[in-house]
């Protein structure tokens, strides 16, 4: 294994730097090449991607937990009166 050097980790971090300036690049570039139409789509399946899954994700967790929760909870009560417990 390679000694982390300084020298190591600033080459690392221009790489990073120039990967980022390439990708902000061909953005630009496919920004200028679209139109108001295709950009709004854009936009806006962006905004879905970024806002309203994550919500509907959640959303689904918080109610399969209550739901388990609530589940759980009523277990007791459906258990089969003929097996009782020995205590």
């Amino acid at each position: 294994m390679k000694k982390i050097t300084a020298q190591s980790v600033y080459n690392f971090l221009e790489e990073v730097l120039q990967a980022f300036v390439r990708v902000a690049r061909f953005g630009g570039r496919l920004l200028r090449r679209m139109s108001p139409q295709a950009i709004l789509a854009a936009a806006l399946l962006l905004a879905l991607i970024v806002a309203v899954l994550p919500l509907a994700l959640v959303l689904f967790i918080v109610f399969m937990v209550f739901k388990v929760m609530v589940g759980a909870s009523f277990i007791h009560g459906r258990r089969d009166p003929r097996f009782k417990d020995i205590n």
